[in-house]
Parts: C-alpha cells; sequence; structure tokens
C-alpha cells in the first residue's frame, strides 16, 4: 500500500476530504467526543454523501482494511490501522408531519432532529443527551429519556438505507431484505454502514420533568426511596436517579459546586398536577439543593440529564439488574458514597419497564427486555487517572453481580467490556446464533470489525 498514491485515488472518487495521518485536517476530522480512545486510523475519508461511503468501502475491502465508522464518538473503540468513515457532514433531517415520520442522514445528532420535529408538536425517541449521534444510538436499541411509554427507539424504525461489505447500497425494511432489519435493530454497526434512517415520531409537545439535586450525604435514603418509589409509578413516567461529583467549575450551579450530590431525573407525560402528586414521595425524602422539575418544552429535553456537552476523557462500564433492593443500596453507598473516595464522577440507574417490555412487531436483536434496571457508571479524568477508575470500576461491576442479570446493553458496553465474550454477553445465545449467520452472509471476512464486533468466524 502507498498511502499518498491511495489517498489520492480515493480523493479523486469522493466529494468529501480524504487525508493521511500528518495531514493539516486530520486530527481535526478525526475528533471524538471520547477523549481517552483517541482515532487514529490509517486513513480518513469525509464522507459527504451515500456514494462517498461507497468508495470508502470498496477500497477498504479491496485493500484487506477494516472499515470504522465516527460520527460523534460517544462509544467510539480505537480505529488505528483501519479506514475511518466520518458522517458528520451527512446531517439532513426531513420530517413528515402528516405520516408522524422523520428521515435522517448519518450525521445526526439527537438535538437536530428535536428541534426540528417540535415545529410540528412531534418528538423523537431520543438519547438523553442531546449531542449523541442518533444513528448509532438507534442501531444499538435506543433508551429514551421518555422510553417507558413508547418502547426502544430500533422498535420504531421503519426503514435502514445502508452501504454493506460488498460496497452495495440497500435499502432495508420488514418486507425487504427482512433478516438484516432485524440484525441491524440492535446489532449495532456490524453490517454495514448506515447512510440513512427513517422512523416513527410521537405527538410529544411538551412533557413534565427535570431533575431533583439531594445532597450526598443522603443518597442511600434517596436511592432507597426512588427504588421503593419506582414500582408503582405509570408508563408515562420515566426516571433515572444518578450520584455525581461534581467539579468546583463555574458552569457548575453555585449549589452543586465541587460536592457530592444524588440526583433524581424526572420525565413524565401527564398533567402538571398528576406530576406533582407522583413526585411527591420523592421531593419529601429530604431537603433538595435544586428542584428543576417543571412542564417543559420537549425540545428541552436534554437538560433533564444536562450531559457535558464538549468532548471529555472518560472510562465506562455497566450491567442489568434483575432489582433494585435495600441490600444493593448498601453495596452501591459502599462503593461510591459518601466518604468512600471514589474515583467515579457518574453512577446512574435508569428504571425499565414499560414499553420497554414489549416485544415489537417485527421483532428485533434488543434482547434486555425483562431487566428491570440500567446500572451505568463513569469516570472522566485523563490517562493518569484511568487505571485507578478501571480498577473501581471493575470493583463496582463486581460487587453489584448478586443483582446483575449478567447481560448488558450493547449502547452502554464500554471499551474494556468490547471484547467478543463481552459481546456474546449482550445477547441470549439463540439471537447471538442468528447474528453470527447473519453477520457471515453480509460482512464474510468481517470488514465491519472496529465496533462492538460480532465476528462471523466465532463458533456458537
Amino acid at each position: 500500500m502507498n498511502p499518498s498514491q491511495d489517498a489520492a485515488q480515493l480523493s479523486a472518487q469522493t466529494t468529501g476530504p480524504v487525508l493521511l495521518p500528518g495531514d493539516e485536517r486530520y486530527d481535526v476530522e478525526c475528533a471524538s467526543y471520547n477523549l481517552a480512545i483517541p482515532q487514529r486510523p490509517a486513513l480518513v475519508v469525509g464522507a459527504a454523501n451515500a456514494g462517498d461511503v461507497q468508495v470508502a468501502v470498496r477500497f477498504a475491502a479491496e485493500r484487506g482494511l477494516p472499515v470504522a465508522v465516527l460520527a460523534t464518538g460517544h462509544s467510539a473503540l480505537p480505529s488505528a490501522g483501519a479506514l475511518l468513515i466520518t458522517t458528520r457532514r451527512m446531517d439532513g433531517v426531513i420530517i413528515d408531519a402528516e405520516a408522524r415520520t422523520a428521515r435522517i442522514e448519518a450525521g445526526v445528532r439527537w438535538q437536530q432532529v428535536v428541534d426540528a420535529a417540535a415545529t410540528h408538536g412531534l418528538a423523537p425517541l431520543n438519547g438523553a443527551a442531546p449531542t449523541v449521534g442518533a444513528v448509532s444510538y438507534t442501531l444499538g436499541g435506543g433508551l429514551s429519556p421518555i422510553g417507558r411509554t413508547f418502547g426502544f427507539a430500533a422498535d420504531h424504525v421503519h426503514l435502514i438505507e445502508l452501504v454493506t461489505a460488498d460496497g452495495e447500497l440497500r435499502r432495508v425494511t420488514a418486507t425487504d431484505e427482512p433478516e438484516l432489519f432485524w440484525a441491524l435493530r440492535g446489532g449495532k454497526g456490524n453490517f454495514g454502514v448506515v447512510t440513512a434512517l427513517e422512523f416513527a415520531l410521537f405527538p410529544v409537545s411538551q412533557l413534565y420533568g427535570g431533575g431533583l439535586f439531594f445532597p450526598g450525604e443522603r443518597a442511600g435514603e434517596v436511592l432507597t426511596a426512588w427504588g421503593r418509589w419506582t414500582a408503582g409509578v405509570p408508563d408515562e413516567l420515566t426516571s433515572s436517579v444518578a450520584l455525581l461529583r461534581l467539579p468546583p467549575a463555574p458552569e457548575v450551579p453555585e449549589p452543586l459546586r465541587g460536592r457530592l450530590v444524588a440526583h433524581v431525573r424526572i420525565a413524565y407525560l401527564g398533567t402538571a398536577e398528576e406530576g406533582e402528586r407522583l413526585i411527591a414521595p420523592l421531593r419529601a425524602i429530604a431537603p433538595t439543593l435544586i428542584d428543576s422539575v417543571t412542564v417543559m418544552p420537549y425540545r428541552a429535553v436534554g437538560s433533564i440529564h444536562a450531559d457535558p456537552p464538549t468532548p471529555i476523557p472518560f472510562v465506562d462500564r455497566s450491567a442489568l439488574l434483575r432489582e433494585f433492593t435495600p441490600d444493593l443500596v448498601d453495596t452501591i453507598i459502599a462503593q461510591v458514597g459518601p466518604g468512600t473516595g471514589s474515583p467515579l464522577t457518574v453512577l446512574e440507574i435508569r428504571h425499565l419497564g414499560g414499553a420497554l417490555d414489549r416485544r415489537p412487531e417485527p421483532g428485533n436483536a434488543i434482547d434486555l427486555r425483562g431487566a428491570a434496571f440500567t446500572l451505568y457508571a463513569v469516570a472522566i479524568g485523563g490517562p493518569d487517572q484511568a487505571e485507578a477508575a478501571q480498577q473501581q470500576l471493575t470493583r463496582l461491576i463486581q460487587a453489584v453481580r448478586p443483582w446483575s442479570t449478567g447481560g448488558r446493553f450493547v449502547n452502554f458496553l464500554g471499551a474494556s467490556d468490547a471484547t467478543a465474550e463481552g459481546v456474546a454477553a449482550v445477547y441470549p445465545p439463540e439471537t447471538y446464533r442468528r447474528l453470527v449467520a447473519i453477520k457471515r452472509g453480509y460482512d464474510p471476512t468481517n470488514v465491519f470489525r472496529v465496533n462492538h464486533n460480532i465476528n462471523p468466524d466465532r463458533g456458537v
């Protein structure tokens, strides 16, 4: 391979840029949300359209290069030695208000869809963080702040356009290539580069939501009360609780600055009066530092979780939980609560159930239905802090194992768990076998392996 000659050949066939390490715009093109996993591919193609993606995939396949894809990089894995396709230039959003659907291109972020749909009084099943790429989130299932009401984002996908390992642009629906359609919704980026999605929107223009912030020293009480409270809430109420170690930074509200807090996140699709009644037991736990729960336009839904909008270095791990008991609360507090000196920045437990437990027609590869909660933990910090953070994350996951289903949610699968065994643990055996068979059919040489990889050669 002659890098300069190959890059020139590829550049002559694409609209977007083709860059090599050392080129002036290479670092900017490869920039990712997770700074702890820098992207250093052999070359990068800034795709401007589906045709660019086809050219790039064919080029990689001919030369035996793996293909990596980057929209925002919230869940990116290292791309060293790969051909990286960046999709941020593919940012089109079309809303069909009458049909209540959206068509989006590969690089779209959720806030773009939220804003476009809100103009028509509609809402997508977007991620909690509005800066997350909509395509990768949906391919991994998609757990929305209103997910208990409507289910997973992948449940409501109507059409997927993607470039497969043979360089073909395919239009995939429940009737056109139904096996591939099943696998794509839950199988992440294993089967091709998705260039466009079409999915349902919902008649939601506002919600009763926000956050209750409690002092960290009351974290045990908050976790226990929240866990008990979730047993009686309707499907229209989606919530989570997080322990946050917030920095003494000016952008953090003064009452929360530099301290440990317990943050209950609320999204209720009902009246404010009924919402107030439902969360009254939470407000009674203890005096709040901040209570931001109120009626809000849906376009402000990202303020509920208030995830960092700019790139950060982080490591993360997760688990699925069968139940949320007082003994589990004691275990969590012993691991990361007040006085532990834990390096973890966020530990969040999300309430599942409701529509998330209902299997859609046609079905898909998402198989965490039946888990009652997710646990997701994050440590933010530079390379000098990564080892201590990983050790703490490992101790935490081991400590909560008695309450775990043993499964994982692929969108929360951290880099350290993205092994062959870790990915296999995401799916029940029969689902995994089916995914492997489909992978063999569409990507037998595993071109798309810089991801949460389903290896076509894996024995099952």
